[in-house]
């Protein structure tokens, strides 16, 4: 039976050690005690990543991004955060999973077993061995290109700020779902939400319609659930 090499990225010293555990059902272990450390050991032989959210240094949102470059191997992200706001972010860096501490054994064993097998079944180890493949995303008349951050509606390319890619990238990962003026602000401007932030969301959502939709003031795609936020469709 082939060994899975799973790579932990956690400055607590005691948790490195639960996840040891795993060693138990023939996972093979690595351990890295902060983020510049964690990327040393990542190679194309690693098959997942598990990723403390709270870091010294490098945090786990940074780590995340730079092991997006190199390569489409698993992450879940460990945080003692549980709000939704907190996981969104986690899942816009990069993160497929996300386990709030503390946790038990069976459900992080659960996590990890789902992981690798959508990893290895569905989009299969062979595709970290051609990163110029183009990642597209596509709902309806819509088109990302996740490469290359292109985003096109019907046959014309849209030229978007960063701001505004990242918020219809986020909301077409998840259509349908509401989304909050605070989910978006803290998802995508990654810093805390106050009331005032909300003005720059809607600024932000009203230039975004004004590129994607037929008519900005009846937008079919990025809808307003009055009283609750936004929700792509």
């Amino acid at each position: 039976m082939e060994q899975l090499k799973i790579l932990i990225i956690e400055d607590d010293e005691d948790i490195r050690e639960g996840v040891r555990i795993l060693e138990s059902q023939n996972y093979l272990v690595e351990e890295a005690k902060n983020g510049k450390e964690g990327l040393d050991l990542l190679t194309e032989d690693t098959d997942m990543v598990i990723l403390d959210v709270m870091m010294p240094g490098m945090n786990g949102l940074k780590t995340c991004r730079e092991i997006r470059k190199r390569s489409f191997v698993p992450v879940l992200f460990l945080t003692a955060k549980t709000q939704e706001s907190d996981k969104l972010i986690g899942l816009m860096a990069g993160g497929d999973d996300y386990l709030s501490k503390p946790f038990s054994y069976s459900e992080l064993l659960a996590r990890v077993q789902a992981l690798l097998r959508r990893y290895r079944v569905y989009k299969g180890k062979e595709l970290t061995d051609g990163m110029s493949k183009e990642k597209w995303l596509e709902l309806y008349d819509i088109r990302i290109n996740e490469e290359f951050n292109e985003v096109w509606v019907g046959e014309e390319e849209k030229e978007l700020t960063d701001i505004e890619y990242k918020i219809l990238l986020l909301m077409m990962k998840h259509p349908k779902r509401v989304f909050s003026a605070q989910n978006l602000y803290e998802s995508i401007w990654e810093e805390p939400y106050f009331y005032s932030s909300n003005s720059t969301v809607m600024v932000h959502i009203r230039k975004l319609r004004m590129k994607i939709e037929e008519n900005p003031q009846e937008p079919v795609h990025i809808k307003t659930v009055w009283g609750k936020g936004y929700r792509f469709e």
